[in-house]
């Protein structure tokens, strides 16, 4: 009788466990519902030092949050949405996060960090850089390996859209008709 108490107390806590860690979802980060709060998170520029994001409260951030795994999906539609400058205006500010924990490529975050850098330089973007999917986990994102995602936060702190992953026709017009509020 011992024996199968224990056995039953051991299934339980084996299956209350398991339930835990599905709440929490792959890498232990726990997607929230869209629109949520969030907050100016530090990241690190692309020498490695800690920095928060820039024009956090005076302007709407649009931003490119990229495993490196996937830098291309969706190129097309963000090349789409510089060339028709849906996201331009004064009231929108918008850089790119990379990353960095869920890269599978075999090479140091330095390096990666010196790939971008170049880039920048060519084009003058803004790009920081998350080591430990701090930005994925403080705000809620849930899992965003092997994924481009696209984030709208309002200036006010709220993250109003989020799309991961390769882009339907739906999450295009989504995101153009939201952009339309904040421009």
């Amino acid at each position: 009788m011992k024996k199968m108490i224990f056995l039953f107390v051991a299934t339980l806590f084996i299956a209350v466990a398991a339930n835990a860690q599905e709440s929490k979802g792959k890498n232990g980060i726990v997607e929230l519902p869209i629109p949520h709060k969030v907050e100016n998170i530090v990241m690190e520029d692309l020498n490695g030092d800690d920095k928060k994001m820039p024009f956090w409260g005076e302007k709407h951030l649009l931003i490119f949050y990229v495993d490196p795994d996937k830098a291309k999906q969706n190129e097309d539609f963000t090349y789409e949405i510089e060339y028709n400058h849906a996201a331009s205006g004064d009231n929108i500010e918008g850089f790119g996060i990379i990353n960095l924990k869920d890269s599978w490529y075999p090479i140091p975050n330095s390096a990666v960090r010196s790939i971008a850098k170049k880039r920048t330089e060519k084009n003058g973007a803004l790009i920081l850089t998350d080591p430990d999917r701090r930005l994925a986990k403080a705000w809620g994102l849930g899992d965003c390996n092997n994924k481009f995602v696209m984030l709208l936060i309002s200036r006010e702190g709220e993250l109003v859209f989020c799309r991961k992953g390769e882009f339907t026709e739906q999450d295009k017009a989504d995101f153009y008709e939201i952009i339309k509020k904040y421009r």
